[in-house]
């Protein structure tokens, strides 16, 4: 239901973007997120967009480098990750339909991505 793809080894400070499509009847009325997972963490939200692709939210720790936003006429969300560091290095997922309690109905498959100092 969703297919995530972006990912791959990069260099420090590059800016890469990850893509999310979505192949489910109500995604243009549904919400998205970016999750992430490191390697030995726990799965972390980076960025969460409503179906009308206003009033993004990030985690402190992408605030002002990372930016989700959404075509809804491509059944598309993306992350766009600038000035990448070592430490975002984790596996990328993408998740939409918000069902509460910080829960997500369809996830993708999730996409790695490796930064190398």
């Amino acid at each position: 239901q969703l297919q995530a793809c972006g990912g791959g080894l990069v260099q420090a400070g590059d800016s890469p973007r990850l893509s999310c499509a979505a192949s489910f009847r109500n995604f243009r009325s549904s919400s998205s997120a970016w999750f992430r997972q490191a390697p030995g963490k726990e799965r972390e939200l980076v960025a969460r967009i409503n179906w009308g692709g206003v009033d993004p939210s990030y985690s402190d720790s992408v605030k002002g480098r990372f930016t989700i936003s959404r075509d809804n006429a491509k059944n598309t969300v993306y992350l766009q990750m600038n000035s990448l560091r070592p430490d975002d290095t984790a596996v990328y997922y993408c998740a939409a339909q918000y069902i509460g309690g910080g829960y997500y109905k369809y996830w993708g498959q999730g996409t790695k991505v490796t930064v190398s100092s």
